[in-house]
């Protein structure tokens, strides 16, 4: 009989990458079979709770473990050259890598899922129980067909385990409409085997609201110019001559509304609303949003434990962190007034800023007064004064305060440039968002971490641009942006917005809504502006000079550096040649060679 570890082989390169391989090679006394570990309630329930393990873990932004290069390409400049993100930026990959094993790693979790939903009808169990645990599964499977789906476009689907007999020649891409419909019909599946909610015991676990919500980005996606009938993709098509990208269906924003009101009817039905703090102040609002691990916004997360590196590279090298997470300036720019107006239009051909004057902004000068609120000190930039909560909630800035003293981003600052050879913030800001200020680093005291994948405020904006695309800015259109910006402490829109001006209003909300949760990378792709977005030259502050808060040289605006985006091919990421070698009528994407 073939034991374990040979029958878990994996297909072609990610047989290194089986998430429960490990956790399941051996009992304390011998290797165990497929045969033994289903054979046994308590064996199969650690094999599927493992399989949470191979969801990634995208609160790492710097390594190749979190497979989250996304926020550092589209949001921050991370500290270190060795990343992948640089990789993405500086339009340095190719072909004959996998960036992140991602492409490997999640076929390999599908394979350890089709295992599972293979065998667990052996396990003598509880059938209502059993149901449950398939509904999770089936879930799980289609989460990794997503993740593969919205890097790579459409992907072979992939429902069996592959034996060692398997033809793999005879493997080719799936369509994109065959791939969402097989997604969208999993969702489906796992919501009528699963409830809505779990015990604080299974927190983590997935529900019917976590597949709807899966279904509801999914259906957002199809429907966006990237998806749906791109003309730079019509002529993809396997080696058979059938094309792989749908010609265009207006229709699929209409559809893509009703998942996503759908969704939200079953969350709220169920409990879950938009965090609010108890104080409802709205710069607590948000950011207690991101660090209350499963508050009732949250409809999937993964449990990442007492994961350090969130906070150290979030935390100024002063403060005994590594200033590695820094939001580029142009983000930090993006950010409204309290009032709700844009400070910032624009930029000039050598980077300043085009400024908003009705806005009040200032980009030079000292604010005389502290925030009555205590949102910022007295004394700060007035480039930082008068701006939305969002700001404060999410960004680190010199002259703010943060555990127990203020931040001195500024080069002879405690957190400068001098203080540490590499250590620095590149822009001159660092993420706030997702740290815990009762966090010490010195003192090794850490807080539990979870990466949000869906949470409630997501798919209000969802459901808001499906239908405004769908049908123009009616009522509910307003109703659920303004609710996000009700709870940010912002104005309603205005009213007698057009089509068009709500497009824009939607998709400046998910920027700074949803920032820095991986969304902004995938959302100028499907939308067809990233290079707009994503190519060209940065900027940030003067991150080398500064020897006080009151140093205006610190606050000036100097070239960061230029990024690249190829639109011939970076809307998708290449599959790896050496799979495109060993399946032969396995087609690369556009532009990949």
């Amino acid at each position: 009989m073939r034991r374990y570890k040979i029958i878990l082989f994996a297909f072609l390169s990610f047989s290194l990458f089986s998430c429960v391989k490990e956790y399941l090679d051996k009992t304390p006394d011998e290797d165990m079979t497929l045969e033994e570990v289903f054979s046994k309630r308590e064996f199969a329930f650690r094999y599927l709770t493992n399989l949470y393990t191979c969801v990634p873990n995208n609160l790492d932004f710097h390594t190749n473990g979190g497979q989250n290069p996304f926020v550092g390409a589209s949001e921050l400049e991370i500290t270190w050259p060795s990343n992948p993100s640089h990789q993405l930026t500086a339009g340095s990959w190719n072909v004959s890598g996998d960036i992140l094993n991602m492409w490997s790693a999640n076929l390999a979790s599908i394979r350890d899922v089709n295992i599972f939903l293979e065998r667990i009808g052996n396990v003598p169990m509880d059938e209502t129980e059993k149901r449950v645990w398939v509904g999770e599964a089936i879930f799980l499977r289609a989460f990794f067909h997503f993740l593969l789906m919205r890097a790579y476009g459409p992907i072979p689907i992939v429902d069996e385990s592959y034996k060692i007999d398997t033809d793999f020649n005879s493997i080719k891409r799936n369509t994109l409409d065959e791939c969402v419909d097989f997604v969208i019909g999993e969702c489906n599946n796992a919501m009528d085997l699963l409830s809505p909610t779990r015990e604080r015991s299974d927190l983590g676990r997935a529900t019917s609201v976590a597949a709807a919500a899966l279904k509801a980005r999914l259906l957002l996606y199809a429907a966006s110019p990237l998806w749906n009938g791109n003309p730079d993709y019509l002529s993809l098509a396997n080696k058979d001559g059938r094309r792989l990208f749908p010609d265009f269906n207006e229709g699929k924003w209409a559809v893509a509304a009703t998942a996503a009101k759908e969704c939200i009817d079953l969350a709220i039905a169920n409990g879950y609303k938009l965090y609010r703090s108890e104080s409802d102040d709205p710069v607590a609002n948000y950011h207690e949003m991101s660090i209350i691990n499963h508050n009732k916004e949250v409809l999937f997360a993964r449990n990442s434990g007492r994961f350090t590196l969130t906070e150290t590279r979030s935390t100024p090298n002063g403060m005994g962190g590594h200033s590695g997470y820094a939001p580029l300036l142009e983000l930090v720019d993006a950010y409204q007034m309290a009032d709700g107006s844009t400070p910032i239009l624009g930029y000039t051909p050598s980077g300043q800023p085009i400024i908003n004057t009705a806005s009040g902004y200032q980009e030079t000068g000292f604010a005389a007064a502290a925030h009555p609120k205590g949102w910022h000190p007295t004394g700060i930039r007035n480039m930082f004064f008068g701006r939305e909560p969002r700001f404060y909630a999410s960004i680190h800035y010199a002259g703010s305060m943060w555990r127990g003293r203020t931040i001195e981003f500024w080069n002879s600052g405690l957190d400068g440039r001098s203080k540490s050879g590499v250590d620095y913030s590149k822009t001159g800001f660092l993420m706030k968002k997702f740290s815990d200020e009762n966090v010490r680093i010195p003192q090794n005291i850490f807080t539990n971490k979870t990466w949000v994948f869906f949470r409630l405020g997501e798919i209000f904006l969802n459901y808001a641009e499906a239908l405004n695309e769908s049908q123009g800015p009616v009522s509910d259109v307003y109703y659920y942006v303004n609710e996000i910006r009700s709870r940010a402490g912002l104005p309603d829109l205005q009213e007698d917005l057009t089509q068009e001006e709500m497009q824009e209003k939607i998709r400046h909300e998910r920027r700074i809504e949803l920032a820095f949760e991986g969304h902004r990378y995938f959302d100028v792709r499907r939308w067809k502006i990233a290079t707009e977005t994503d190519g060209g030259n940065f900027y940030s502050l003067n991150v080398g000079a500064g020897i006080s808060r009151l140093d205006i040289a610190f606050y000036q605006r100097i070239f960061l550096k230029t990024r690249v985006f190829d639109p011939s091919k970076h809307y998708l990421w290449p599959i790896p040649q050496s799979d495109i070698n060993l399946m032969s009528n396995m087609v690369q994407n556009p532009g990949w060679r």
